[in-house]
Order: C-alpha cells, then sequence, then structure tokens
C-alpha cells in the first residue's frame, strides 16, 4: 500500500500508528510483519512515546540543537540538517503482527518524520504473513 501524506511545518512527526493499524486490519493478515518504508532523504520513520506530545517536541528541539537548520554546511540545497536528520530516524521500520494487531508498547507510537517540509510525501506499507 501506498499513502501519502501531506506535512504542513518544515518539521514536525506526525502519528501514523492509526494507519498503519489500518493497513494491518485490511490485510486480514493475523501474524506476521508490517514493513514502513519512507523513500524520501529528507524524511524518516521511527517509534517512540505517543501518550505525552512532549516527547516529539523534545526529540525535535534537542535534533535542531545538534543539527540546527542553519550551519556549516556546503549541500547547496540548504537543506544538509534534514538529511542528517532522516539519516538518523532512518527510512524503515518493521513492526510485528499477532492476532491481527501492530505489537507496541504500552506508551508506542509510529511517527512520520518530516524534516525538509511542508511537503507531499509517501508511506509505502507492506504487510508480510507469517
Amino acid at each position: 500500500m501506498i499513502y501519502t501524506i501531506k506535512t504542513k511545518r518544515p518539521q514536525e512527526f506526525i502519528d501514523v500508528t492509526g494507519m498503519i493499524s489500518d493497513a494491518v486490519s485490511k490485510s486480514s493478515v493475523q501474524n506476521g510483519i508490517a514493513a514502513i518504508f519512507v523513500p524520501h532523504t529528507t524524511a524518516g520513520i521511527t517509534i517512540n512515546e505517543n501518550a505525552d506530545p512532549n516527547v516529539v517536541r523534545d526529540i525535535l528541539n534537542s535534533l535542531n540543537k545538534t543539527y540546527p537548520v542553519e550551519g556549516d554546511y556546503m549541500h547547496s540545497e540548504g537543506n544538509s540538517h534534514a538529511h542528517i536528520k532522516a539519516s538518523l530516524m532512518g527510512s524503515s521500520c518493521m513492526v510485528l503482527i499477532r492476532d491481527g494487531s501492530l505489537v507496541l508498547g504500552t506508551w508506542q507510537g509510529i511517527y512520520f518524520c518530516e524534516f525538509d517540509g511542508p511537503r507531499n510525501r509517501k508511506l509505502f506499507v507492506k504487510i508480510i504473513k507469517d
């Protein structure tokens, strides 16, 4: 499945847990793996806490302190910070499926990470049966 995500800010984390859960439900797979892939060099995917929105804020603030938007970068497009942050987050993740549901910890959610927005982005999800 291919999803389009329309980001609204230059940098943001978008909770896509529900989108991935819906993909699992539509697949009718009871046990397997959800493979999630982001085909962009300035966006990524991560799993982290989704109960307290301050966690996402803290992650973005910390990334911006370490890799600021303006820096001593050579890349001519001016978005080196976004490439670095996307590399740190990674372009894919896998989540187990058990009894038709994603296997996530109590406070975990799956986040699409935008670092060079706003843009229209793609998110690929492949549900693999055990």
